[in-house]
């Protein structure tokens, strides 16, 4: 598990710091043409960094609920880049995508207890630990 871990969040912290502080000037213009060429603006692309950044981070914390929120805000990015590159591009470029959902959707799946029993938790009025 430490390995997808790792990987994921090496290349979501990359990936999302990128995205949202244009620190790497050819992929940051590279990325933010696919983002308008798919009609999204540069808030959008901030935003899909943030959450990359916040799922990057928060992978680590498997001992709460915050792990496996993690690794669906990952999984749901991953996705949503699945779909961009089928619509506008070929599924090759989505291989990527393909690869970061399906270990973020591991991820998911080994710590989604934590996360239903946070949200049982709050759905009977206790708060999430």
């Amino acid at each position: 598990m430490i390995v997808i871990l790792a990987l994921l969040s090496a290349f979501f912290l990359f990936a999302g710091s990128i995205k949202l502080f244009g620190w790497q000037k050819f992929i940051f213009e590279t990325r933010f043409a696919m983002f308008v060429k798919y009609g999204l603006n540069r808030r959008i692309m901030a935003l899909v960094g943030l959450v990359e950044l916040f799922g990057a981070v928060a992978i680590w914390d498997r001992s709460s609920w915050l792990g496996p929120l993690g690794a669906l805000a990952l999984l749901g990015t991953s996705l949503g880049a699945i779909v961009c590159h089928l619509v506008w591009d070929t599924w090759k470029e989505g291989v990527p995508a393909m690869v970061t959902a399906t270990l973020s959707a591991i991820l998911l799946w080994s710590g989604h207890g934590a996360l239903l029993a946070a949200l049982v938790r709050t759905r009977a009025g206790a708060t999430p630990t």
